[in-house]
């Protein structure tokens, strides 16, 4: 590479010595005003030195001596400590600019006296700044800065000699520093100039760099990097390069010297390290964009499609004459619209026409188990990334069977250094990513093929849900599953259709004004989920927030994760990016804690317990004000009338309480029976009850299964003692089932009074509370019914409409069921009042959870 290097102090001379000790410096020209060490150091080895008088005459650059500059061929500038003012022609002209070294920290002081200022203010920080020089020399974009403490005797001779000569000299161009120093010099060039180095002989520049976990093992092509503290290494993710501290960053996209840029995971791919050169045949795709683009007179690599003036009708039109000209090459409108110069675009072609665009292979060390006449196959690892890793420190813990009790398999345990990692794959996802750039109708179809994935699995998924959550298989199947497939269908339908609208102002006058509201994404998105229904609470929230174009990263209960971890393995295939979805396996007291301290999360919610919420909000709150959805306890009240239709009360009414081993956010916490019909309601209960089959959740016969964990099943036991002690009479139930598992029978309870502690809290659980109500006191059982801090649901039977209406309406909470009950939908908004938490999930509601509504006013 040829450098000019324009200055005439000491410092240029030491500069231009460091840069020519670097072996990947090809040539160099020293370009000074008069004699000056550097001149003399570099006459020594025969590099051309020129020696102008002066670059401008009257403010205008003198010609004459920007054509001998130009001349030297400088493909970059570096102004060490220069004061001059050099033409914006001579700035401009190197193809990658120029560099220019300031003995100050910007923006603290500007200027050639920039080290007295520092001491006539009495800085405490001394320093130097390295950035690429605007017009004037005015400062462009910083690539790095170095400090140091100003000592109480220091001079400006001092500091210069001490810090900013020595200093600045490796800081200019030395690649040997820390990763996060690194990665600061290459986002800082990125895009333009771009930071470089000689890679097998040929000039590389490297873009998108991130930092990335030091603890992950690394594994690829080993790539010698001149100059830096070990080799890089090509993986399938990118090239990771190695800071002197032994940390690392990993850079995403290579650009070689005749412009071809490519993926950094594909350096060593098909043998060489450049990218693919066109065949004459391959080359007549540019006439496919000729043909389309009939404004443009000549397509050049550089040509962007819809800057050019295309539209979607021309995206439609561009792929299907691919197919015609070259039928493996399959395209979808998508890779149009992330490939939209005609460089990259005929790239990406011909990587799929020769087979070298293949996706990237899934790694999946699965846990296998023959069960339910299948095999099914079980991710047990985090997923970061559009990877499943392993955690720090390869932490782990057993996920129990509640069947019988034994353990499934080891799942890695997050640590908090891989949730900061989760979030950093997701918020680059949502900022750099396909993901943030997708057209929404394209999100869309992404999520619904995702949908068809979960369908194709639908049998193995409800079988992980039995084996973990204890849910009967059928339940599952139907519900857990089913509904799950259901939302995201539903909300993939809504991607393209989120809209703002138009307002008319009042500040209208003199001028015309036109005010519109955009709905925009809320970026980074945590999910926190319980362990009641594993994949449906999953489905729930993370297909509103994909629809709505965010990223998530999702804690999944300790005691549930399996499903969430196939959910990730099937959303990798359906071909979501990287990034976009991560789930984290581990406790809520540290990985949900720092869900909700982390600056990078803009949105939380979560579906729990109302303590749990409580502590979450204020967590949120404190780190950075972000958004809370949250779905907490609930003691729904069921009012049965004596006019009601008996056997669909009785069945509903056990449906209510009883539906998944009762461990329903909305179940019926307390029915209200009016007195007339209580005593047969009771024993139609109690009979149904003794029939119900308690066992093995994969038996289609069963109706009852294991509660989910054993710690839950110890508070069932002590729930039911704490309601015989206050005097309800036990009709039945209230015992652990003695058999290995955590079974607990159903039970009901009559003859409960409002004031004790199993009227107000909720069970979760198989537990029926039955209090009486006196016959045409209808305002009075409705101020019991509200007489709770909750209020996510409530149901009321009765066959007279208008007191099912009167109800309905003073029911306080965010679900009535008249006549039925547990009868959610997608399409129907789902969520609670009180300390039942706020927010909705489900429906067109949901989206407006993980949207941020702009209001744009034009004056005109």
């Amino acid at each position: 590479m040829r450098i000019a290097v324009i200055g005439q102090s000491l410092f240029g001379q030491e500069v231009y010595k460091e840069l020519r000790k670097d072996g990947a410096v090809a040539g160099c020209a020293i370009i000074i005003l008069s004699l000056s060490p550097a001149a003399t150091e570099a006459e020594k080895d025969g590099v051309p030195v020129f020696k102008f008088p002066r670059w401008r005459l009257k403010g205008q650059a003198v010609q004459e001596v920007v054509t001998q500059y130009k001349a030297t061929g400088a493909e970059l500038n570096v102004l060490p400590f220069c004061s001059q003012f050099i033409p914006m022609e001579v700035i401009d002209h190197p193809r990658h600019g120029s560099i220019i070294y300031h003995p100050s920290l910007l923006p603290r002081h500007r200027g050639a006296s920039a080290i007295n200022w520092t001491l006539i203010h009495g800085d405490k920080k001394g320093g130097f700044t390295v950035f690429w020089a605007d017009d004037g020399l005015d400062t462009g974009p910083i690539l790095l800065q170095r400090e140091c403490a100003v000592e109480p005797n220091d001079t400006v001779n001092t500091i210069y000699k001490r810090f900013l000569f020595p200093e600045g000299v490796k800081g200019t161009i030395d690649w040997n520093q820390s990763a996060e120093a690194l990665h600061n010099w290459i986002r800082g060039n990125d895009k333009v100039p771009g930071a470089w180095a000689e890679v097998d002989g040929q000039k590389v520049t490297f873009y998108g760099s991130s930092l990335v976990d030091n603890g992950t093992a690394v594994n690829g092509q080993p790539l010698e990097i001149p100059g830096a503290s070990q080799p890089g290494i090509v993986t399938k993710s990118g090239l990771v390069l190695f800071g002197n501290d032994g940390k690392t960053l990993l850079v995403k996209n290579l650009q070689f010297e005749d412009g071809k840029m490519i993926a950094a995971a594909q350096y060593f791919r098909s043998g060489s390290s450049a990218a693919v050169e066109l065949t004459e045949e391959e080359k007549t795709f540019a006439a496919v964009w000729q043909s389309i683009l009939s404004n443009v007179s000549q397509i050049e690599d550089s040509t962007d499609f819809f800057k050019s003036g295309a539209a979607s009708m021309d995206v439609v039109r561009l792929v299907e004459e691919v197919k015609l000209r070259a039928s493996s090459c399959q395209l979808q409108n998508e890779d149009v619209y992330m490939n939209t110069t005609f460089q990259d675009f005929i790239q990406m072609c011909v990587r799929k026409l020769r087979g070298e665009d293949d996706e990237e292979e899934l790694v999946v060390d699965y846990v296998e188990k023959n069960i339910n006449n299948m095999t099914i196959k079980m991710p047990h690892q985090l997923f970061i990334n559009g990877e499943f890793v392993d955690a720090e420190g390869g932490k782990t813990y057993k996920t129990i069977n509640p069947t019988d009790g034994a353990a499934i398999c080891d799942v890695s345990l997050a640590q908090i250094s891989d949730v900061d990692r989760a979030v950093g794959a997701a918020k680059e996802a949502f900022e750099e990513g396909e993901w943030g750039k997708m057209n929404p109708r394209d999100r869309g179809r992404l999520i619904y093929r995702l949908a068809d994935l979960m369908e194709e699995h639908q049998e193995e998924l409800a079988t992980i849900e039995a084996i973990d959550s204890g849910a009967v298989y059928t339940l599952a199947l139907k519900t857990h599953v089913g509904m799950s497939i259901q939302t995201f269908r539903y909300f993939a339908g809504w991607c393209d259709k989120i809209q703002g609208s138009t307002i008319p102002i009042n500040q209208a006058r003199p001028n015309r004004n036109l005010t519109f509201t955009k709905k925009e994404p809320m970026g980074v998105c945590a999910i926190v989920i319980p362990w009641n229904y594993p994949l449906m609470m999953l489905a729930w929230k993370t297909a509103a927030c994909l629809a709505a174009g965010n990223t998530v990263v999702l804690k999944p209960a300790q005691v549930t994760p399996l499903t969430a971890l196939k959910f990730a393995e099937l959303a990798a295939r359906a071909g979501l990016p990287k990034g976009v979805i991560n789930i984290l396996p581990g406790s809520g007291a540290l990985v949900g804690q720092r869900l909700s301290d982390h600056p990078d999360v803009r949105k939380l919610g979560f579906t729990g317990s109302t303590e749990i919420g409580k502590h979450i909000m204020k967590s949120c709150a404190v780190s950075n004000v972000k958004k809370v959805s949250l779905e907490l306890g609930g003691k729904s009240p069921l009012i049965i009338f004596s006019d009601c239709e008996m056997d669909k009360a009785v069945r509903m009414g056990m449906s209510s309480v009883f539906f998944n081993k009762g461990e329903n956010c909305i179940a019926a916490g307390r029915l209200f029976v009016e007195d007339s019909i209580h005593d047969l309601f009771v024993q139609r209960v109690v009979e149904e009850v003794k029939k119900m089959k308690i066992g093995d959740p994969l038996d289609r016969s069963t109706d009852h299964g294991p509660q989910n964990h054993k710690a839950h099943l110890d508070k069932l036991v002590e729930y039911c003692q704490t309601g015989v002690k206050e005097g309800a009479t036990l009709v039945c139930g209230g015992r652990q089932v003695q058999r290995p598992g955590f079974f607990f029978e159903p039970t009901v309870f009559t003859d409960v009074q409002d004031h004790t502690y199993i009227a107000k809290e909720e069970s979760f659980g198989p537990v029926m509370i039955i209090s009486k109500f006196k016959s045409g006191e209808v305002d009075d059982v409705l101020r019991r019914a509200n007489a709770t801090e909750y209020g996510l649901a409530s149901g009321v039977f009765t066959r007279d409409i208008s007191k099912a209406l009167y109800v309905s309406e003073r029911l306080n909470a965010g679900t009535v069921f008249v006549n039925t009950y547990n009868k959610t939908d997608v399409a129907a908004p789902f969520g609670g009042f009180k300390q039942s938490g706020f927010g909705k999930d489900l429906g067109q509601e949901a989206l407006n959870e993980y949207l941020k509504t702009k209001a744009v006013t034009i004056e005109y």
